[in-house]
């Protein structure tokens, strides 16, 4: 069974866990918005290579 109880340690280790949580997730959620810019960055570049007559012939 878990067993979730920390004893006199509690009071740093449900912090911490909390912290870390929080830190994990800012992670995922710049990752996340950095692939969509990324994905826009790219879309414009191919758009504006398609369209320029004076680029290299994909």
């Amino acid at each position: 069974m878990l067993d979730l109880d920390m004893g006199a340690y509690a009071a740093f280790v449900w912090p911490a866990w909390g912290l870390s949580a929080l830190v994990l997730g800012g992670l995922v959620v710049r990752a996340i918005r950095a692939a969509r810019r990324w994905s826009r960055d790219l879309a414009a570049l191919e758009a504006a290579a398609s369209t320029d007559p004076t680029g290299p012939a994909a």
